[in-house]
């Protein structure tokens, strides 16, 4: 597409260019305008969205392209590096397994034990996406791992964030490595796990007295209260339990996380996070609505030149294509259904029925040869502001109806599992 953009561009003469990108400029503020989303959220930075526009307004279209495929690429190739920190028994190897959508038997699973398992740094990569590494970290103050050396000793230039996990209350040793790590321009993130543990106790022996609230509270309080007094200014802690992820802090800790990551490295961390909670859900899709606006982009401006959109559709395999991308995305997919069904005891069959996405026929749209109207074969010759706005409808549109579709079939599923008698 670049070398045919890049021919047509070259060999327009000044007025045509001027025009086709003062054109093209004002639908583009047209569809920007449309697509409201969040800049914390997403994979575009505040710098490159400045880039592509003031390209547009300069009348330099191919450089807009250009920005918006460097925006896409450098997305796409990011790598994450994250680390967990914690002593034997805080639940770090189970939350790493959590985080990698696998259980503790299960083949690459983190080794989990009632004993110190973790003697030396140890990775391991998601199993279906190998960008991303989860390091299990010794905890600190062993002669190995003293705090005053613990992130030399670990490499911590390489790691995008640090999670310090306790079962328990937080030590000066925590304190020591979390000022360590903000020194160094890195984030961290408190983890107070096994919540679920601390809630079971309190029921049984309160079982008159018991309100869940006020328990979690107690115990965010204790927690900031100790990191506080050990000289942690301003500590964050999340609440969080290994085998409820859809349950209290986790779906902010995800959040805190995915606004905190530079934007590059967003779409590969939502890319692996598990769907197990409406708010990871909508966090998928943000990032997702995102791409496919940055892709329409690039498309309305093949579709300005004469002839571009012939080269350049978003057809019928394409769109088969984005659905079954979708529906991996979400957990969708063969193999995730059939994991699903047997979790909650049912037939594939069962779970398939009640997914829209699976009925292709209804959401994606057959743009054969045959098939295009008049109107978009004339488009498609001449070019300018119609072809664009046809073409937008196409990238744009059918894909987001494709991406809601399948978004909503995961809540769908979510709600299912988590009301599943087991």
């Amino acid at each position: 597409m670049s070398d045919f953009f890049s021919h047509f561009l070259h060999n327009l003469n000044e007025k045509d260019f001027l025009k086709l990108t003062n054109d093209f400029m004002s639908h583009y503020v047209k569809l920007t305008h449309y697509v409201k989303f969040d800049k914390t959220k997403g994979i575009i930075s505040p710098e490159k969205l400045n880039r592509i526009e003031d390209s547009l307004l300069v009348g330099n279209l191919q450089a807009a392209v250009d920005a918006i495929q460097e925006i896409l690429s450098a997305a796409e190739n990011a790598a994450l590096e994250v680390a967990v920190i914690g002593e034997s028994g805080t639940g770090k190897s189970s939350f790493i397994n959590a985080l990698r959508g696998l259980g503790p038997e299960e083949e690459g699973a983190a080794e989990v034990g009632v004993v110190e398992t973790t003697r030396e740094k140890t990775p391991y990569k998601h199993p279906q996406y190998p960008n991303v590494t989860f390091w299990d970290l010794p905890g600190t103050g062993t002669p190995t791992f003293g705090p005053d050396t613990y992130l030399e000793a670990v490499g911590f230039a390489t790691f995008d964030f640090f999670i310090i996990i306790s079962a328990s209350r937080f030590t000066c040793n925590d304190a020591l490595l979390a000022r360590k790590i903000q020194e160094a321009g890195k984030n961290f993130y408190f983890v107070r796990n096994k919540v679920d543990n601390d809630l079971y106790s309190e029921r049984r022996g309160k079982p008159q007295s018991f309100q869940r609230e006020r328990v979690l509270q107690q115990i965010r309080d204790n927690c900031l209260t100790n990191l506080s007094n050990i000289g942690v200014p301003d500590p964050r802690v999340f609440l969080v339990s290994n085998f409820e992820l859809h349950d209290f802090d986790f779906p902010g800790l995800q959040r805190t996380m995915l606004e905190e990551l530079i934007a590059h490295k967003r779409q590969v961390f939502v890319l692996m996070i598990p769907p197990v909670s409406e708010a990871s859900i909508e966090l998928k899709r943000i990032i997702l609505k995102q791409i496919i606006w940055l892709d329409s982009v690039k498309l309305a401006a093949v579709a300005f030149i004469s002839f571009g959109s012939i080269f350049k559709v978003f057809d019928l395999p394409e769109q088969e294509e984005c659905l079954k991308f979708y529906k991996k995305y979400f957990g969708l997919d063969d193999e995730s259904t059939e994991e699903n069904a047997k979790k909650l005891h049912t037939s594939v069959q069962d779970i398939k029925g009640e997914l829209r996405c699976l009925d292709s026929s209804a959401l994606l749209q057959d743009d054969s040869t045959e098939a295009k109207s008049f109107d978009e074969k004339f488009c498609a010759v001449t070019g300018g502001p119609f072809s664009s706005i046809i073409h937008i409808r196409k990238a744009y549109f059918i894909r987001l109806k494709i991406l809601d579709a399948v978004a909503q079939d995961a809540k769908v599923l979510l709600h299912k599992t988590l009301h599943a008698p087991f």
